[in-house]
């Protein structure tokens, strides 16, 4: 040990942590948090996760009760920092726990609350132990056993780090967490020249499909438009917001997002932000929200309000790739789950959640569940590997 001072909080607002320190540890200048090499996470932003408490789209109601984990030292320097909640449920999370819960309830045990480190409603990899220093290991372990205690003195049953780095991986391993696996599908921009270069790497019969959807999405008067930055009006809030809810219905979900979280990054995150819109005339008729990081563009929300065949692709993967690639991207992630994306050129990526439990027969449970699964994934990313359209 070194004889540092450090010193826990429990913040139960981010207004509450100055938006500078956050961001120090959240996206240091210097990165080496991902194995992407991204340099700026837009959703470990304090701009962003302000604008889910503002908005009322976290606290109250919502499930999710802030209860930010802060490491300061003696002069008050922030020296790292979780984005943590405790739960009543699990909805809005994407690493679905709710076999565990239920299993645990006909047990006889209470399952929530549980602590929940994440960012809500966003299945995207990142870091989610901040520090600013990302060499300090004495930090490091000071958070995550602080995170153990903010759990006891919570009550809840556990907690849950999601879509977590493969560098908290190893310390959370390491620090007895069971960790669990999961798969999302990435487009890697392999410094393709331009769409064409990207369609000459996949095989005739793949390329011919994917023209022949582009071509398609953009009958009958459809056009597509990119808007970023200060283009970005009230008219695409409106269209983009309506988008969002269609799609809530459609799917029968839940809108999680309220439509003050929309205006809010609209306005201070703009710049941060790509909007791909098809149009007819005057009228949007679908869209999608991108986040932009230094190096990866981050799919979020869709939707449309016309049946038009293949725009979902449009808007969503050709577009988006064909704007990385000419703007230099490495990377898409277009959010979760979606085996569809292989054929357009989304390889299978492994994600990583890390969990602990108070109870020891659940955690036994939950570790041989995991292990089996694993097992599972192991074998599907092989067979979807072996499915990928690029020519050998």
């Amino acid at each position: 040990m070194s004889g540092r001072c450090l010193i826990p909080r429990v913040v139960e607002s981010i207004r509450h942590i100055p938006a500078a320190s956050w961001d120090a540890c959240a996206n240091p200048e210097k990165s080496c948090y991902s194995s992407y090499d991204e340099s700026f996470n837009p959703f470990l932003s304090h701009a962003f996760l302000k604008a889910l408490e503002l908005s009322g789209s976290v606290g109250g109601q919502s499930g999710w009760t802030p209860r930010y984990l802060t490491i300061e030292d003696q002069s008050g320097t922030l020296l790292a920092c979780a984005p943590s909640y405790l739960k009543s449920n699990s909805f809005g999370e994407y690493v679905f726990d709710f076999m565990w819960a239920q299993a645990y309830a006909d047990y006889g045990g209470a399952y929530y609350p549980k602590l929940q480190v994440a960012v809500p409603f966003t299945p995207v990899t990142g870091q989610r132990l901040l520090v600013l220093s990302q060499t300090d290991s004495e930090v490091i372990n000071f958070l995550i056993e602080n995170l153990k205690v903010l759990n006891g003195v919570s009550k809840s049953s556990s907690i849950h780090i999601t879509f977590c780095s493969p560098k908290d991986v190893a310390h959370l391993k390491d620090r007895e967490f069971i960790i669990r696996a999961g798969e999302q599908f990435h487009f890697e921009n392999i410094d393709f020249i331009n769409f064409d270069g990207f369609l000459a790497q996949l095989t005739a019969r793949k390329r011919k499909l994917i023209k022949r959807e582009r071509r398609e999405a953009c009958l009958q008067g459809v056009h597509v438009e990119h808007i970023t930055g200060k283009e970005i009006k009230d008219i695409h809030l409106e269209a983009i917001y309506k988008f969002y809810i269609a799609t809530n219905i459609k799917k029968r979900g839940r809108p999680y997002l309220t439509k003050e979280f929309f205006r809010i990054i609209f306005s201070e995150m703009a710049d941060r932000l790509l909007l791909v819109m098809a149009k007819r005339g005057n009228d949007y008729l679908a869209g999608a929200l991108n986040f932009l990081g230094d190096k990866a563009i981050y799919g979020r929300y869709w939707g449309s309000i016309e049946d038009i065949p293949f725009i979902h692709f449009e808007v969503c993967y050709y577009q988006v790739i064909e704007f990385a690639i000419n703007n230099g991207y490495r990377r898409v992630e277009a959010g979760a789950q979606g085996e569809h994306k292989i054929a357009r050129g989304y390889q299978p990526i492994k994600t990583y959640s890390a969990h602990i439990f108070q109870d020891v027969a659940l955690s036994l449970a939950v570790k041989d569940y995991v292990e089996r699964e694993k097992q599972l994934l192991e074998s599907i990313i092989k067979d979807q590997k072996a499915a990928l359209p690029f020519r050998i």
